[in-house]
């Protein structure tokens, strides 16, 4: 009985990784375009210019997506037993980096990214540094994902 419970513990990690990863960026995303909206009603030839800085948030959704498909596949091609009870809490844990680090991480590369789509407006030649901001701010994102990809990696589902 306790044992099934390892499965369930997983499939709750992965379920955080792709709730709070894409929580993040459908905020993140909505706060970019609102801006890029307003910028595009006022100057609509600095659309373009915005676009990677709209899309720039959604990249945790994907980070998030990663690790929970990593988690599931493992589960069905593994063993054929699943996860242990003490594995599913291991990758419970697992999932907790790319989960958080992913939703808030997000959040505060929007607001960067908020902010470039400004800079745009006001001087469309400062792009590149605009996306440049908002990337240093995924570094941390990585560093997570790769941090749940690897631990996940280490238990033998």
């Amino acid at each position: 009985m306790i044992e099934e419970l390892g499965n369930v513990f997983a499939m709750l990690g992965a379920a955080l990784a792709v709730i709070l990863t894409g929580t993040g960026s459908a905020i993140g995303m909505s706060w970019v375009q609102q801006a890029a909206a307003g910028l595009t009603a006022e100057q609509p030839e600095k659309f373009g210019k915005t676009l990677i800085l709209q899309l720039i948030p959604s990249s945790a959704a994907l980070y998030g997506f990663v690790v929970a498909f990593l988690v599931m596949m493992q589960a069905v091609l593994g063993d054929g037993a699943g996860y242990t009870f003490s594995e599913g809490l291991i990758i419970l844990v697992a999932c907790l980096p790319i989960a958080g680090v992913g939703l808030f991480a997000t959040l505060g590369q929007a607001k960067v990214c908020v902010a470039g789509v400004r800079i745009v407006g006001k001087r469309v030649e400062l792009t590149g540094r605009a996306i440049t901001m908002s990337v240093f701010i995924e570094l941390f994102t990585l560093f997570a994902l790769i941090v749940s990809v690897l631990t996940v990696f280490s238990v033998g589902g």
